[in-house]
C-alpha cells in the first residue's frame, strides 16, 4: 500500500524530487479547476457575467497545465522506467489530469450559460437545483483532491459513492424543469440554459468519480472501475490487507 511516507524513499534523491514535483503540479492544477467550478456556479446563481468571463479565461491556463504534466509523466517513464507503486502514481496522475481538464471544460460551459442568463436578466426556475447540486459537486471536487493529497482510499471511495446521489438529483431536477417548460413555453430558452448547466455539473461528478477511482488504484493497487461500489470497497480492503503493494 502506498503512502506519503514511502513515496519519497528512493535511493535517488532526484527521483524523489521528480515524483513530488509531479504530484504538486497535479494538486496545483486541481486547485485551479476547483476554483473554476466554484466561480462558475457562483457566476450563474449571482448573474455575474464578469466572474463568468474570468472562469472562461482560466481554461487556456488549465489546458497548458495538462500538457506540462503529461510531458513530465512521459519524461519520467522514459528515464526512470518506474515499477510497482511509482508506476501507479505516474499512471494515476496522467489519467487524473485528463479528468481535471474535462472538469475545467464543463465549468467553462457553465460560465457560458451564466453569461447568457445574465443577459436575459430574469432569474429562471432551476436556480435552487443549481445551488444545491453545485454545492455537492464542489464538495466532491475538494474531497477527491484531498484524497489524492493524503493518499486516502477510504475518502476516495466515499466520493465515488456520492456520484450516485448527484445522478439521482440531476434526473429529478431535469423532470421538474421539463414539466415547467411544458407548462410555460415562454420559459423554454431560459430554463434550457439552466438544464445545460445542470448537465455540466452531473458530468463533473462523473469525472470526479474517475479521479476517486484512480486514488483507490494508486493507494491499494486495486482497479475499482466498473465494479459495484459496495463490492469494490470490500475488495479493495481485502486486497490491501492480503498484500502490501509496491
Amino acid at each position: 500500500m502506498i503512502s506519503k511516507d514511502n513515496l519519497t524513499q528512493h535511493i535517488s534523491q532526484q527521483f524523489n524530487a521528480e515524483l513530488e514535483e509531479l504530484r504538486s503540479h497535479l494538486l496545483a492544477m486541481g486547485g485551479l479547476v476547483e476554483k473554476q467550478v466554484n466561480d462558475a456556479v457562483s457566476a450563474l446563481i449571482e448573474a455575474d457575467s464578469g466572474l463568468a468571463q474570468q472562469v472562461r479565461e482560466l481554461d487556456a491556463q488549465i489546458n497548458q497545465m495538462e500538457l506540462t504534466i503529461d510531458e513530465a509523466c512521459l519524461r519520467i517513464l522514459a528515464r526512470r522506467q518506474p515499477a510497482a507503486s511509482d508506476l501507479r502514481l505516474i499512471i494515476s496522475i496522467s489519467k487524473s489530469v485528463i479528468d481535471l481538464e474535462r472538469i475545467g471544460d464543463e465549468a467553462t460551459k457553465i460560465a457560458k450559460r451564466a453569461i447568457l442568463l445574465s443577459e436575459e436578466g430574469e432569474s429562471p426556475r432551476g436556480y435552487v437545483e443549481v445551488r444545491h447540486i453545485g454545492q455537492q459537486v464542489r464538495k466532491m471536487v475538494r474531497e477527491s483532491l484531498d484524497a489524492f493529497a493524503r493518499f486516502d482510499a477510504d475518502l476516495a471511495l466515499a466520493v465515488a459513492q456520492y456520484d450516485r446521489t448527484i445522478d439521482r438529483e440531476y434526473k429529478t431536477a431535469l423532470r421538474e424543469l421539463v414539466t415547467y417548460m411544458m407548462e410555460d413555453p415562454r420559459s423554454i430558452s431560459r430554463v434550457l440554459n439552466v438544464i445545460w448547466a445542470l448537465r455540466s455539473l452531473e458530468r463533473i461528478g462523473d469525472h470526479v468519480r474517475n479521479i476517486a477511482d484512480l486514488v483507490v488504484y494508486l493507494v491499494r493497487g486495486t482497479d475499482v472501475r466498473h465494479r459495484k461500489l459496495a463490492r469494490a470497497a470490500g475488495a479493495s480492503h481485502g486486497e490491501a490487507d492480503g498484500k502490501q503493494s509496491g
